[in-house]
């Protein structure tokens, strides 16, 4: 059992046994209730599904073989239910849960592929069915979910199947299908033991190859990164050894973090559909989880793993610190605590293992891994601890605690220094609040280790120091944590608050130290507390005053200020301390606080000083009652005496001089209503010691109650409610109580794990049980204040009395507030109403099947007392609303009683909800980690307090108490709810009907409860609300309730199921445009909205229903009445017949039933959206463009793959319906010109376009129109299914969708529409508006890609020309267009793009066709642009040899004009070459039988596939050098040629110019657009020109050459690139034109970065050197350039070469220094020289920016002896000094201790601010 569940009340936990028996009667209901043969029985078991989640939640012990056998039922109906997504949505989340609980003890087999189907036929295929978007995105979720949790049943085999199903969707690395395909293994692929033959050393590297092939794309990141991370978990036997460069080279660049003064992430990330990104990636955006899962389980004894994370935490340290925050400080957050989190499981689970007997002893973790992990991870928490983020600031200290645990002789020092330091720094401040919140979460494991009596292990040193050490942390922790609780400072009080709370949490006993019983001997408790409760009591004084509330407001008496509002630890505190107060200590804090209490008035801190009561009567009732509560309650009743009764209360009685003008003094007023609230709160724990006050009280609450003050009636309710819970309720007595000491601590506490499995041994809460004599009074108290308050009610109601009297307002208020207060106070206590029988009488029926156990106290009242009172508020509401309807404050208190009346346990459901939102019993320091190596103990989860355990099992219980009964009606179909409930139910609906907004909601909230519980009282509510809608002489508030309760989820599920609600709930909707209120129009709106977003279909017992109509009103007439109504543009409002459109749109895609009524339906709605495409009304368009999307499936004429060869297909004579109702409508003289010409004007053209044609629409709708009529949930696969790139195709005026509906239309009705359609193309296509010609070429796209019979034909009549007549068009305005339309027409076919449209090589042909020879430039680039877009679209691995000759055609014309004179046109020529090279290079690495030999010989040019990029680079060099030549003698493009051999060398020049423009254009394509990862060894070779044209006078070709550069720093060059681009480097470093030298060594500083750990170290040593040599370059700018880069590089992680460096660097200096210093020295050296030995000290002293390692004193101190030397060595020196003084500020009061004096006097002379180094 649950230890929640053996901790309940001992009357509750004795029935708990009977929900073993109860969940198998529940498993065998629904196995009863779903019939295979029957497909609509999935509905009947939804009712189980809430039950099951109840058993879930409720931790109930149940028997696994139920769990099993309702697993694989639910698997079976889940698959079996594929068109009922709400259904599966239910299903699915429930089988997660059970699965994620039970599925570690279970044994099922589950086959992959039924998922994978499912997954494709619902979300991966156009023929989307009419759900909303919501329902879908839910679908997908759970259906996801689903799959994860089920992965480890997969079979054997099946790794094996689904990386073989998947693998092919990656062969084009350029086409979607590839990030479709990685994210389907992401989401399939097993690991679980019977699959892990399956993942091999080859496999491994085929996965990594695949995860190189697309550079830059965070979701392809994240898709592997998950991949490999589950693979290394579940796969230990693999040998990861070989992989670790590549996979942490991967990581390093996954962290996107700026370098080299860059920016923090790639500047064109490749561009994935948005839908892809939300299919896939859900929730994870970044991958810090799958990074720091595969560090933490490649870890191993003897492994190099630990050695790469060290190198990668010293490169990623750095941008931890306060000063290097930015929009990567969250995923390096992330990380860390993913780094602990997953490392702590780790630990657990080889512990688990060892327990088990199961022993990898050379994969588990000894103490010197963990002591090497854990140091690393120090490096990141030290930084982080003190960020600006708060989120990583709060995580470092979480990770300090939970590896305290793990290494705590390295952790708790550095928290005790940090700790120190915080206190000492003068100038960071606000580092205290840190340090403050860290210490409170280490707080135990300081005890632990100070106060541990358990031998150490030999390897662990231990000396009684460091437990002193620890002693002084904890009482200077708590010594100066006192002078941080500052009414000013919230933040810091809290964190105070919550650093005592979690010390005192894990004490024994808080005494003082006279017999020595204190842990923490360095403090004199006695004075602690006295000190305590003096600063405590001076923050109350100050405290902001609450604002005042509304009379008649509902507010609590536990609502205050920061203490109260901002978190638990205030009250956590005061319990945990005065709980755990010695007996002595508890009196000297109780006097303390009594004396308080008396002598203090102070309404704006009522909350506080009464938890403050609450938590000292807690701990000692008996003596607190008579000190504290006894003194207030006599003070309140004295103060009560002398004032005037009002006889409201029920005394009957009525002070003769009271009247409605009778009012307190507000001083009294305040003192009685402030005394009353505080006594409400003390008391609410008391028990049973408050019987002896039973008269006082019942005394001071009825005078309350009969004060002419609403102010102190109000705290008579919280009195009265307060007193009835703590007479009737269940509640633990003792829960901060000490139980038992730590087995090896003493003085500590032990605490808990809930998973333990001894729970029998732990001693429970002591429970309040209500005895005979409390439920007596509660009995008294209910007669006192609710039977005669429902008395005096009734006799107002039914007389009306008292009607002309002015305080009747006032007497009804209080009346209403003793029933609301006696309800509040017993909560369930009072019995529930008697449930009525089937037909309809009511008696003690019973409530039918046990499902759990659940009482929130003892009985009071009776159910008999509960229907009286529904029937006095029944005549009541009646009343009021007949004779004070404009009341809110009176009609509020009555929807608050209704609501407690009506909706049984829905107070302690509120109560447990609020209560688990505010409370953070998961906060680090009050969890103590399952693996704590202080003591050596472990546990099977986390250990809490004793008092968060009880907290939990109470909270637990009162979740309990509101569940046990709420879901019988819904299962049991021989009762129904009571009458006093209707009753109830019918008054709510009309008051959520008011003409009062607060009224409305607050009766809306209330009545949807009640149609949660009670499903079948759905159905009498529609027709009234629906009515609100219809009629046209119904008030706005009326519209606007309706819609409020309408628009719920509760009621929308329902017209699911429901004929006549569908039915009146849609022709109410669009029956109501007679309401000209725009509220109540803008409310009908979000109505209809919603519906659309949450629809969830249609039951086929309701078109069963409709189709076999009794009255008259069957489905097609449904239809018929809707269609005729969308028809309707004249007397309906636009909107409405928009709405009636989508109406019709939604009922007919629920009607696929292939039906000859279905199939006419389709087919006329069909033509109504068609002939909706002319329509004037732009939504109305767009909604007809979705609509025809969806309806038209385009197969009657389409060619299959084999009749592409012949073309020859039998013309049927049978048309379907559908056609026949389209034929008639396109048909029409000029149809499509009219349409088309509409539709233009759905266009927006942006002035300034860039972004990629995606196909979105972009109109002129409102956000309102367009929820209506777009796409709910695209098809993943939308266009274009490749990357987009491209900056002069930018646009997205070329809209998809609208190219798919004409592609549709002809696939639907053949030739016939190609024929109607020409003449309008050849109209559109050279219309002066681009708009049109945007429709033009989406329309002639369709066509092309429709691949009908005929379509061979009219390519050669008129299409054709047509294409050729587009492309000499002059004009490029409308390029973006008509590339797209080519783009569009050779899209390949199927998901993978692999088959060839019918038309693509005619296309080609057509394109590739020389232009005349004197067409304008313009012309040239627009034919250049489409034969880029029509490239991107080729299947480059399986091209046939058709595109593989007119890849070799454009290769030779490409590489023969790469000079043209236009830079436009030479931009798009760079683009188009790096499409074709990568293509052609993707092309002969898949095709074996096809190698580049083969190509070449079959290649008409000089040089085939190699050799043309052996010259190309060649060329490239050469072309450089020229340049750069040029640039170096002066001469300019501008130059004017005086002879002809000058004026031949300066065209030479600029040809050479423009042709390396062509080559950076195609650089930057290649790396933009992610196909470098096929050209690597071309932009290898590139390296040199890049570098070498950073900066010339050629200022466009500089650009280009920037933008290059920008980009390279960003690419990761594989073996055997890497040792060529090293080599290019060395030699580019070595150039004569120190700018080169400048740019290679800024790129060098990246280099080094991005390739860290696949750099060889032969090759990294040839850089350092180099670079060590540049710090003597004759140009002073190479070589304070070279310093930076090498401070860079001494912090990533190369420490032996750091190190040779420093020592050299410091021995060259003092070389030098001692030489200057020399009276025999003659000679001085040059400056480079001197200067270069200085520089080599001020890397050294730059790459440690915070600390104050052991060489750094020595060395900025021989540096600062330079400081004579002549500049640019004196500016060297005083800058890095400066920068050392500027990084050392916040510590430097701590740090200069590592100085001697002679150094700090040498810094001092040396700085420019000499007293800083004092």
């Amino acid at each position: 059992m649950h230890l929640y569940n053996a901790w309940l009340p001992p009357p509750v936990a004795e029935l708990c046994s009977r929900e073993k028996e109860s969940f198998s009667s529940v498993v065998s209901s629904v196995k009863d209730s779903w019939r295979r043969d029957d497909p609509e029985s999935p509905y009947a078991t939804l009712k189980f599904v809430s039950i099951i989640d109840v058993f879930i939640k409720a931790k109930s012990e149940i028997s696994l073989d139920d769990v099993k056998e309702l697993l694989e039922l639910g698997l079976e109906l889940f698959l079996a239910s594929q068109d009922k997504l709400y259904v599966q949505v239910r299903w699915g989340n429930i089988l997660v849960r059970l699965l994620k609980k039970h599925g570690k003890n279970l044994s099922l087999q589950v086959q992959w592929r039924p998922f994978y189907e499912m997954l494709m036929h619902i979300h991966f295929t156009r023929n989307t069915g009419p759900e909303g978007w919501r329902l879908r995105q839910r679908h997908f979720e759970t259906l996801t979910s689903l799959i994860r949790s089920c992965r480890k049943f997969f079979p054997s085999g099946s790794a094996a199947e689904i990386w073989s199903e998947f693998r092919a969707f990656m062969e084009n690395p350029w086409h979607n299908s590839s990030f479709e395909g990685a994210g389907f293994i992401r989401l399939f692929l097993p690991t679980n033991l019977e699959n892990q033959d399956h993942f091999s050393l080859q496999w491994i590297e085929d996965c990594l190859d695949l995860w190189a092939s697309i550079p830059n794309c965070q979701f392809w990141d994240i898709q592997w990164a998950n991949v490999i991370a589950r693979c290394i978990k579940n796969c230990p036997t693999i040998n990861w050894e070989p992989f670790l460069p590549v996979l942490f080279t991967h990581y390093l660049n996954l962290f996107e973090v700026p370098v080299a003064n860059g920016s923090g992430y790639f500047p064109f990330p490749i561009d994935v559909p948005r839908n892809m990104r939300f299919l896939f990636s859900g929730r994870v955006v970044t991958p810090a989880n799958a990074i720091a899962k595969s560090i933490v389980y490649l870890l191993k004894p003897g492994g190099q793993a630990q050695e790469y994370f060290e190198k990668l935490a010293d490169l990623l340290e750095p941008y931890y610190h306060p000063s290097n925050g930015g929009r990567w400080t969250s995923t390096l957050e992330r990380f860390l605590w993913y780094l602990v989190a997953i490392f702590q499981k780790r630990l657990l689970h080889e512990q688990q293992n060892e327990q088990d007997g199961i022993s990898l002893a050379d994969h588990f973790l000894g103490r010197s891994e963990r002591t090497a992990f854990v140091k690393v991870v120090l490096q990141f928490i030290d930084r982080g601890q003190y960020s600006k983020n708060e989120s990583l600031a709060e995580t470092a200290a979480a990770a300090s605690s939970i590896l305290s645990y793990v290494e705590p002789t390295l952790v708790l020092p550095l928290i005790a220094s940090r700790f120190h330091l915080a206190l000492e720094t003068m100038t960071a401040t606000h580092q205290l609040k840190s340090a403050v919140t860290t210490v409170a979460f280490a707080g135990r494991a300081l005890l632990m280790a100070s106060g541990s009596s358990m031998p150490s292990p030999a390897d662990v040193s231990r000396d009684d120091t460091s437990s002193d050490i620890y002693n002084e942390v904890l009482a200077a922790a708590l010594s100066n944590a006192l002078l941080g609780m500052d009414a000013n400072d919230p933040p810091k009080t809290l964190a105070t608050m919550q650093l005592i709370g979690s010390i005192f949490s894990s004490l024994a006993k808080i005494a003082d130290n006279e017999c020595g019983a204190s842990f923490l001997p360095n403090i004199g408790f006695s004075e602690w507390l006295d000190e305590f409760l003096c600063r405590l009591f001076s923050l109350l004084r100050h405290l902001e005053p609450s604002s005042a509330s509304n009379e008649g407001s509902h507010t609590s008496s536990s609502s205050g200020t920061f203490l109260v509002e901002d978190g638990p630890y205030y009250f956590c505190l005061l319990e945990i301390l005065l709980g755990r107060l010695s007996k002595l200590l508890y009196q000297q804090a109780l006097k303390k606080i009594s004396n308080f209490v008396k002598t203090n008035i102070l309404p704006g801190a009522v909350a506080e000083i009464g938890l403050l009561c609450c938590a000292t009567v807690h701990s000692n009732p008996e003596e607190a009652v008579v000190h504290l509560i006894e003194p207030i309650l006599l003070s309140v009743i004295s103060s009560l005496r002398g004032t005037p009764v009002s006889g409201f209360g029920g005394s009957g009685a009525m002070d003769p001089s009271f009247s409605k003008k009778t009012t307190l003094s507000p001083a009294l007023e305040t003192s009685i209503d402030y005394h009353l609230k505080i006594l409400s709160v003390a008391i609410s724990d008391g028990g049973p010691v408050l019987l002896r006050y039973t008269d006082q009280l019942k005394e001071a609450i009825l005078s309350a109650f009969n004060a002419p003050s609403w102010k102190v009636n109000r705290a008579g309710d919280h009195l009265l409610r307060s007193l009835l819970g703590s007479l009737a309720l269940y509640y633990p007595l003792d829960q901060y109580k000490f139980f038992s000491s730590h087995s090896s601590v003493g003085m500590l506490e032990e605490w808990l794990s809930t998973k333990s499995s001894q729970i029998e041994d732990l001693p429970g809460p002591k429970w309040h049980v209500p005895t005979a004599d409390e439920v007596k009074t509660a009995n008294e108290l209910l007669d006192l204040h609710f039977r005669s308050a429902l008395d005096d009610l009734l006799a107002i109601c039914q007389k009306k009395e008292y009607t002309d009297l002015g305080y009747c307002k006032e007497r009804l208020k209080v009346i209403l507030l003793r029933i609301e207060s006696s309800l509040q106070g017993v909560l369930s206590c009072l019995p529930d109403f008697h449930p009525s029988s089937k037909n309809g009488s009511s008696g003690d029926v019973g409530y039918g099947q046990f499902f759990i156990a659940g009482a929130t106290g003892a009985t009071v009242g009776s159910s008999e007392l509960r229907g009286r009172a529904a029937d006095v508020i029944h005549l009541a509401c009646k009343y009021l609303v007949e004779e004070r309807s404009d009341d809110s404050i009176l009609l509020m208190l009555l929807i608050h009683i209704m609501d407690a009346l009506a909706n049984f346990g829905s107070l302690e459901y509120d109560e447990w909800s609020n209560h688990r939102q505010a409370w953070k019993l998961d906060s680090s320091a009050i969890t103590e980690p399952p693996s704590n190596f202080i003591v050596f103990s472990n546990a099977p989860g986390k250990r809490r307090p004793r008092w968060a355990v009880v907290d939990k099992s109470y909270m637990h219980n009162t979740w309990r108490s509101s569940q046990s009964s709420y879901h019988c009606f819904r299962v049991n179909g021989n009762i129904s709810p009571s009458d006093h409930v209707v009753l109830l139910m019918e008054d709510l609906l009309s008051l959520s009907l008011h003409n009062y907004e607060a009224v409305r909601s607050l009766a809306g909230k209330s009545l949807l409860k009640i149609l949660r519980r009670f499903p079948t009282l759905i159905s009498k509510c529609i027709p009234t609300l629906t009515d609100g809608l219809c009629d046209p002489n119904k008030a706005e508030h009326v519209v606007l309730g309706s819609c409020s309760i309408l628009g719920t989820r509760t009621i929308l599920r329902h017209t699911t199921l429901d004929s006549k609600a569908f039915s009146s709930f849609l022709l109410g909707i669009l029956a109501s445009s007679h309401h000209e209120s725009l509220k109540a129009q803008k409310a009908i709106n979000e109505l209809f909205i919603k519906y659309n977003i949450q629809f969830a279909g249609v039951s086929k017992n309701i078109l069963r229903t409709l189709e076999e109509p009794s009255d008259g009103s069957g489905f097609a007439q449904l239809v018929a009445q809707i269609s005729s109504m969308s028809l309707n543009t004249d007397s309906m409002h636009w909107r409405y017949n928009l709405m009636a459109n989508r109406v019709l749109l939604l009922l007919t895609m629920t009607l696929r039933s292939g039906s000859d009524i279905s199939s006419k339906i389709m087919a006329e709605t069909a033509g109504h959206f068609l002939k909706n495409l002319k329509s004037p009304l732009p939504p109305s368009r767009m909604l007809a463009i979705s609509a025809l999307n969806i309806l038209l499936r385009g197969s009657s004429y389409k060619l299959s793959d084999l009749e592409h060869e012949s073309s020859v297909l039998s013309e049927g004579t049978l048309r379907t319906p559908i056609e026949g109702a389209l034929i008639p409508v396109f048909t029409e003289d000029g149809f499509f010109n009219d349409a088309m010409n509409c539709l233009s004007h759905d266009h927006i053209i942006a002035d300034n376009e860039n972004a990629s044609s995606r196909g979105n629409h972009r109109t002129y709708q409102g956000a309102a129109d367009s929820s209506i009529t777009r796409f709910y949930f695209e098809f993943a696969a939308s266009w274009p299914r490749t990357p987009s790139w491209i900056s002069f195709l930018g646009g997205n005026a070329f809209y998809s969708s609208f190219a798919r509906i004409f592609k549709r239309l002809v696939q639907e009705c053949g030739i016939t529409v190609v024929e109607a359609i020409h003449d309008a193309l050849e109209d559109l296509s050279s219309a002066k508006e681009r708009t049109k010609q945007c429709v033009a070429s989406e329309a002639l796209a369709g066509v092309l890609h429709s691949d009908v019979l005929g379509l061979t034909q009219a390519w050669d009549s008129w299409i054709s020309n047509l294409l050729r007549k587009i492309i000499l068009q002059p004009s490029v305005d409308s390029m973006p267009e008509w590339a797209a339309c080519v783009r569009y027409a050779v899209t390949g076919k199927g998901s993978q793009g692999k088959r060839v449209p019918l038309l693509r090589q005619k296309i080609f042909e057509c394109l590739v066709e020389p232009l005349p020879l004197t067409v304008a430039t313009t012309v040239v680039l627009k034919r250049y642009a489409l034969l880029g877009a029509a490239l991107l679209e080729v299947f480059a691995p399986k091209m046939p040899a058709g595109e593989v000759k007119f890849h070799e055609c454009l290769l030779q014309e490409f590489l023969g004009c790469m000079s043209h004179s236009s830079a436009q046109v030479r931009e798009a020529i760079g683009v188009t070459l790096s499409i074709v090279c990568s293509n052609m290079q993707l092309f002969t690495s898949f095709e074996p039988n096809h190698p580049s030999e083969m190509i070449e010989d079959s290649m008409d040019f000089p040089y085939g596939m190699v050799k043309w990029k052996e010259n190309f680079i060649t060329q490239a060099a050469k072309v450089a050098i020229n340049i750069q030549n040029a640039n170096q003698s002066g001469v300019t493009e501008y130059t004017v040629a005086s002879t002809s051999e000058n004026g031949s060398q300066n065209e030479e020049l600029l040809e050479d110019v423009k042709w390396m423009e062509t080559v950076f254009y195609f650089t930057v394509s290649s790396l933009k657009s992610g196909r470098s990862s096929v050209l690597l060894d071309v932009i290898t070779g590139l390296l040199s020109p890049v570098l070498s044209l950073q900066d010339t006078i050629h200022k466009d070709l500089s650009n280009l050459a920037k933008a290059c550069f920008e980009l390279l720093k960003w690419s990761i060059f594989p073996q055997p690139h890497l040792q060529k681009a090293v080599a290019l480097l060395i030699c580019s470093a070595n150039d004569l034109n120190w700018r080169i030298r400048f740019a290679t060594l800024s790129y060098l500083q990246s280099f080094m970065y991005r390739h860290a750990f696949i750099l060889p170290n032969v090759e990294k040593l040839q850089i350092w050197k180099k670079i060590e040599e540049l710090l003597t370059d004759n140009q002073v700018e190479v070589r304070e350039h070279a310093t930076t880069v090498l401070a860079v590089l001494m912090k990533g992680g190369d420490h032996d070469l750091a190190k040779d460096f420093r020592d050299k660097a410091y021995a060259d200096a003092l070389s030098l220094f001692k030489k200057r210093n020399s009276r025999n020295s003659n000679s001085s050296g040059s400056l480079a020289s001197t200067h270069g030995k200085v520089l080599a000290l001020a890397a050294s002293v730059l790459s440690v920016p915070y600390e104050i390692p052991s060489w750094l004193p020595d060395t900025i101190t021989l540096l600062a002896r330079f400081v004579g030397e002549p500049s640019p060595v004196k500016s060297t020196v005083t800058k890095t000094i400066a920068e050392f003084r500027r990084t050392h500020a916040d510590t430097w009061s701590i740090q200069k201790d590592c100085f001697t004096e002679d150094q700090l006097e040498v810094l001092t002379d040396s700085s420019s601010s000499s007293s800083y180094f004092a």
